[in-house]
């Protein structure tokens, strides 16, 4: 599986991370036919080749048009196909209807992000600009939020297929039996909170700034699928109780008896393609509704954003990350606290809501995340389809409280 180093490797050239991660992507795109790639099975989602031509397009759009003298658009009407929600930048293709894009091909994509790699290839080398240099940084880890939807908008529309087709082949793995469910003693404090200013990070993960919590302690691994089978088999998707009001009429309106992807027959759908459900694994694909719900049941509580942070912020980050041969969670082994990076991306009970000084990235990327503060939760850690030098403990993921696509799981915390 793929892992962050617990010592820092040697830092690479801003040229070779850019080659890196742009070859990344096309290299996850490479199990997919051209049929695959265009289509789109809901709103929330998007066609990978749109996703492979909208992180060229951030390229062009932010890099090369304003800084690169001399270069020219691959093709001027791609700047409203592919713009995403940049309002500053002009109109867009409407999000919805990005599945009815037959043209253009695939190919002509590919074609498109060899022209723009072709350019940034010989300006990087001639940046002598530290904002410049902090835009392609900022573009690569960008695309790296790409990789992982590209992965988990595939897997959504796949599910749609009755044929349940795979990604990739299914691979082995080592099945270990989950160790018991302890109780790690937090003392509450003062505690420092956000990016502490090395290296780079998103707009939303500073200022650093002091946040008071009460002692709490917070579970040593996450939830696993057996743990959250016994929720389902005691009545919990029938039992109001357990649920906020939204979820529940969500619940209702749509169904829902178990994580996204678990089948009737005891089998869930994986990107490897149909297996069984593995009872030691995190449970994964649940809503913020659904993860409260069975905290609610298990007479514990989500963490916050800050004790979750509090709690990783001394550890390794290191665990089971983007391996694009099998992504999916892993069951886990050890002692302490564990899993808490990698594997399934954990819902906190925080509201997406701006620091304390936020100040968004300058410009057109002021729109990057600061707009979508309102109506979302934070969750922590990654996942198994996190790039795995692209998360860190101050790292803040947010979605919907409904969404379920994504590799979402849950760590539970409670009062000390």
């Amino acid at each position: 599986m793929a892992r962050v180093a617990s010592r820092p490797p040697e830092p690479r050239s801003l040229g070779a991370q850019f080659r890196d991660v742009r070859s990344m992507t096309e290299w996850l795109a490479c199990p997919l036919t051209a049929e695959d790639q265009s289509i789109q099975s809901m709103p929330d989602a998007s066609p990978t080749k749109w996703h492979l031509a909208h992180t060229t397009w951030f390229f062009e759009t932010v890099v090369l048009l304003p800084y690169c003298e001399g270069y020219r658009a691959f093709n001027p009407k791609f700047h409203y196909l592919f713009n995403s929600y940049y309002e500053a930048l002009g109109a867009r293709h409407p999000r919805p209807q990005r599945g009815m894009l037959s043209r253009p091909s695939a190919r002509e994509i590919l074609q498109y992000r060899d022209h723009v790699d072709a350019a940034l290839e010989k300006f990087i080398p001639k940046i002598t600009d530290a904002r410049i240099a902090h835009l392609v940084t900022l573009g690569l880890h960008h695309e790296q939020q790409h990789q992982e939807l590209i992965l988990t908008d595939i897997k959504h529309a796949f599910f749609q297929n009755p044929l349940h087709p795979a990604y990739v082949a299914h691979r082995l793995q080592t099945v270990r039996h989950a160790p018991a469910m302890t109780w790690i003693d937090r003392p509450g404090g003062v505690v420092e909170i956000g990016h502490g200013g090395e290296g780079f990070a998103f707009d939303n993960e500073g200022p650093r700034h002091q946040v008071l919590l009460q002692p709490y302690r917070i579970a040593s691994r996450p939830v696993t699928c057996n743990e959250y089978r016994n929720f389902i088999e005691d009545g919990g998707y029938a039992r109001p109780e357990f649920w906020l009001s939204d979820g529940w009429a969500l619940l209702q309106n749509h169904g829902w008896q178990a994580p996204l992807y678990w089948l009737e027959d005891g089998r869930m759908f994986t990107l490897n393609g149909l297996r069984p459900v593995s009872p030691d694994e995190p449970v994964s694909h649940v809503s913020l509704y659904e993860a409260a719900a069975y905290a609610a049941w298990a007479g514990k509580r989500l963490p916050t954003e800050f004790e979750w942070e509090a709690a990783a912020a001394d550890r390794p980050v290191e665990g089971n990350l983007l391996d694009p041969m099998n992504v999916h969670p892993h069951s886990a082994s050890g002692e302490g606290l564990i899993q808490l990076f990698g594997d399934v991306w954990e819902w906190t009970r925080s509201s997406y809501d701006p620091y304390p000084g936020f100040k968004p990235f300058d410009g057109t990327l002021a729109e990057y995340n600061g707009k979508f503060m309102v109506g979302q939760n934070v969750l922590r850690g990654g996942s198994c389809a996190t790039p795995a030098d692209h998360i860190r403990a101050t790292y803040r993921n947010f979605f919907p409280a409904s969404a379920r696509w994504q590799f979402s799981g849950i760590r539970l915390a409670e009062d000390a």
